[in-house]
């Protein structure tokens, strides 16, 4: 399920090019621990003897859950994708960087829902009846069927079924430099849903309190890890697609 409030889009122009340059790196690296040469935590600040939520079950967990659910989902996947061209020029999904396991930088996929996007040092939060949202993508959102792209990074490995929502690289940047625990969410695989999102801890950012809150949450997630959590956490997921108040 996508944090609504920290979804970045990507303009139907750019092609999936990512615009930030090696300097935006540098600065990321700077604020939460990143080893920008390559992008990724080093094992002690991502750590810090802390527990990691990995395993090799985890793993078994996460390719079963992917497959089933990519070939369950395969006739709704390609309707949107054409409804998706039909709407508006572009196209039907766009890749985008975000921070994974370790501070390993990946590229998410996700259903285009929007008109414009940022990967840059400034971005924009999505907000509720932003205007730059179209009436499928909106659809698209409110339901997380945009997110359904990102079970083939979990078939890749890039994320897990359950684990911290992935962030824009601007927003780690941001957030790093002012919660000193942001970096350690980063002892885990990004997920498709998390322990905040199933929370509450989702939606437009209008406090630091809000990610702070979630960061906690995700944190307490990765120092409790069991796969019996990881179950728990996607039964819990499912009636909330339907009724979250916060997705939009």
């Amino acid at each position: 399920m996508e944090n609504a409030g920290l979804s970045i889009e990507e303009s139907p122009a750019s092609g999936g090019q990512d615009s930030t340059g090696a300097g935006d790196v540098g600065v990321l690296a700077d604020n939460i621990g990143f080893d920008a040469r390559p992008a990724k935590l080093s094992a002690a600040s991502c750590q810090g003897g802390r527990p990691v939520a990995t395993s090799r079950l985890k793993r078994i967990f996460d390719i079963v859950v992917a497959a089933w659910a990519l070939l369950l989902f395969l006739p709704l996947l390609l309707m949107v994708m054409a409804a998706i061209q039909i709407e508006s020029p572009g196209p039907a999904i766009f890749r985008q960087r975000r921070t994974g396991y370790r501070g390993q930088i990946f590229t998410i996929l996700k259903f285009r829902t929007m008109t414009v996007a940022e990967d840059a040092g400034e971005v924009r939060q999505a907000t509720k009846n932003d205007d730059r949202v179209t009436p499928l993508g909106a659809l698209l959102r409110k339901l997380s069927i945009d997110e359904l792209p990102q079970l083939w990074n979990v078939l890749r490995g890039d994320m897990s079924i359950v684990g911290p929502r992935p962030h824009a690289l601007a927003h780690d940047q941001y957030y790093g430099a002012l919660i000193p625990t942001y970096a350690a969410r980063f002892r885990a695989k990004p997920g498709l849903t998390g322990y905040a999102q199933i929370n509450g801890f989702r939606g437009e950012i209008s406090d630091m309190r809000c990610m702070s809150d979630r960061v906690a949450a995700d944190n307490s997630y990765i120092d409790e890890w069991s796969l019996a959590l990881d179950v728990a956490i996607l039964l819990k997921t499912v009636p909330l697609v339907f009724r979250d108040p916060n997705a939009y």
